[in-house]
């Protein structure tokens, strides 16, 4: 009964965690500890690992800094590095790619990260593209060749500008260290007392790559997706681009993608892309100008 009443305590403590500071956090479950094991409600040594498991929530639940976040996703362009090649055949193309980047970003609620943003093409033939916390945006050649306009290409590094400026993949990141840190509560207590600050600290960087692969290999959820995509339409308005150009590329994409790679292996499909998109996209209201765009874009074909 009594290793109920304080395991009851402890979820109570996590819950309050939710909505106190870290250190609160800590000191809640290291007072609790410290009381049940003067109770007799549970032995030193479950104390001591409860005490490390409290310090372990406290760290997962900490901000992650935007130096953090680029050497995260740092660490995340390595990954995707070790299947694609960077393809330097056109250094023109890449600037133009880079220029229309710059041109959201600077109109954008988040102009500049702590290294910049910037656009980089992948030797590949599968219509794809990627984007990391560190403000790397990878786009295949192929997705480059599908798009028609200026406006198109425009939309697909907006779609991923947007999963950098929402957080995406370092929401998913503290979501994954905060789980990490509750799992360590069923290692035995022997074991978890055992566990110095540098152990603790392997566990989440295992933890930030098993999440880094999963992003790269499965993609966002449907609804981070959709979250992209309606956020891209606003970052392109603000540009001066017209918010439909996400939406050709998207049409583009239901005539070219597979469901087995690239974009069709890790987004919902165009046709509900399309269907989300086309119900946000009137609400604004841009001039189009993507004819004065496109003698400059056919220049990159």
């Amino acid at each position: 009964m009594k290793n109920r009443i304080f395991i009851l305590l402890i979820i109570a403590a996590v819950i309050a965690g939710a909505v106190v500071s870290c250190q609160g956090l800590m000191a809640v479950a290291d007072i609790g500890a410290q009381i049940a094991g003067a109770t007799g409600a549970i032995d030193q040594s479950t104390a001591d690992a409860i005490s490390v498991s409290a310090r372990a929530l406290g760290s997962a639940a900490e901000e992650i800094t935007p130096e953090q976040e680029y050497f995260i996703g740092r660490a995340v362009a390595a990954n995707i590095l070790t299947n694609y090649r960077i393809w330097n055949g056109s250094p023109a193309l890449t600037a133009y790619l880079n220029r229309i980047c710059a041109a959201i970003t600077i109109n954008s609620p988040r102009p500049d990260v702590y290294n910049g943003y910037h656009v980089a093409i992948l030797d590949s033939n599968d219509i794809n593209a990627f984007a990391t916390s560190g403000g790397h945006i990878f786009v295949t050649r192929g997705l480059i060749n599908a798009a028609k306009s200026e406006d198109a290409l425009a939309g697909v590094i907006a779609h991923e500008l947007a999963h950098i400026q929402l957080q995406h993949s370092i929401k998913a990141i503290r979501t994954s260290r905060i789980t990490q840190a509750l799992m360590i509560t069923g290692v035995s207590a022997a074991g978890a007392a055992g566990m110095n600050v540098s152990e603790l600290t392997d566990v989440f960087k295992e933890s930030v790559s098993e999440i880094v692969s999963t992003l790269v290999n499965n993609g966002y959820s449907q609804a981070q997706e959709f979250e992209a995509d309606n956020t891209a339409m606003s970052l392109l308005a603000s540009a001066g681009y017209s918010p439909s150009g996400l939406v050709d590329m998207l049409r583009e994409l239901s005539s070219v993608q597979t469901a087995s790679s690239g974009f069709g292996r890790t987004h919902p499909t165009p046709a509900q892309r399309i269907s989300n998109a086309e119900r946000s996209v009137g609400n604004y209201r841009v001039t189009d100008t993507r004819s004065y765009r496109q003698t400059r874009f056919a220049s990159t074909r």
